[in-house]
């Protein structure tokens, strides 16, 4: 689990950072890009796609880890706007909550 911790570390750092440099060189403006390059049928697009699907894979799992409970729900929402950032924050939090089990991890109050 410490190694797991470290990557989700790395992870959260690594992007906040690159995040920060983006936004300072380019704006806010992900949302027109981002679906932009979906419209244009392009490879950044295809990307694009693929990553707003596991997003919404990730936002699922979130909010049937809580059991669709509505803080289930909104951490779900939170998975599929924040992405890794958002994913980084959270099971790092709940890592620690599952005392490192990785069962209780992925399973939440299902483990039990």
């Amino acid at each position: 689990m410490i190694v797991f911790r470290a990557l989700l570390g790395l992870i959260l750092g690594t992007l906040i950072t690159y995040t920060v440099i983006v936004v300072n060189r380019h704006g806010m403006g992900l949302l027109p890009v981002f679906f932009g390059d979906i419209a244009a049928f392009t490879w950044p697009g295809q990307f694009n796609l693929d990553f707003m699907f596991m997003l919404t894979l990730a936002a699922i799992w979130v909010a049937w880890r809580h059991r669709f409970s509505a803080v289930g729900l909104g951490l779900g929402f939170l998975a599929l706007i924040g992405g890794a950032l958002f994913m980084s924050c959270y099971l790092l939090v709940e890592s620690y909550r599952a005392k490192g089990d990785a069962r209780a991890l992925l399973l939440g109050r299902r483990s039990g």
